[in-house]
């Protein structure tokens, strides 16, 4: 019976000090950064458009809805940036996956919505890093453009 209570004690003590250590720093990063990297490892899908924020666009004929990816990536022993710029491109393929399921061929007002905070750039994107986990909600439409 002491022993249980030593190694209840002793678990007590580990989950308050990891708790309290917990941290969540949120970055505004460069897309073009980012997006030059997931093409040199080859990740974006070729084919699919990519426009974030209020970017102009070719005439869209088709709306085939507005889509949410929610990501998250092992952030342990990375920078916030290496692991932010990864879960980045994670979310930004998965919007891509979703236009080619739609029949659309780029995704258009691409935002970021992490923790439901509205952060809209052309240039930057929202990322949230913690000491084990990094994460990004990206928001964007669907689209067919013209040419």
């Amino acid at each position: 019976m002491k022993q249980l209570a030593v190694f209840m004690s002793v678990f007590a003590l580990l989950f308050s000090a990891s708790t309290g250590d917990a941290r969540n720093t949120i970055h505004q990063l460069s897309i073009a950064d980012a997006l030059a990297e997931g093409e040199e490892k080859g990740v974006l899908i070729d084919g699919i458009a990519l426009y974030f924020g209020d970017a102009a666009t070719p005439a869209v004929e088709k709306n085939h809805g507005e889509f949410t990816a929610n990501r998250k990536t092992n952030a342990f022993n990375k920078s916030d940036e290496e692991a932010c710029s990864w879960v980045f491109l994670t979310a930004v393929k998965a919007l891509q996956e979703r236009a080619r399921k739609e029949g659309g061929n780029a995704v258009i007002n691409i935002y970021s919505y992490y923790y439901k905070n509205t952060f809209v750039s052309q240039t930057e994107f929202e990322c949230g890093a913690g000491t084990m986990v990094a994460g990004v909600t990206m928001i964007g439409d669907v689209v067919t453009l013209g040419e």
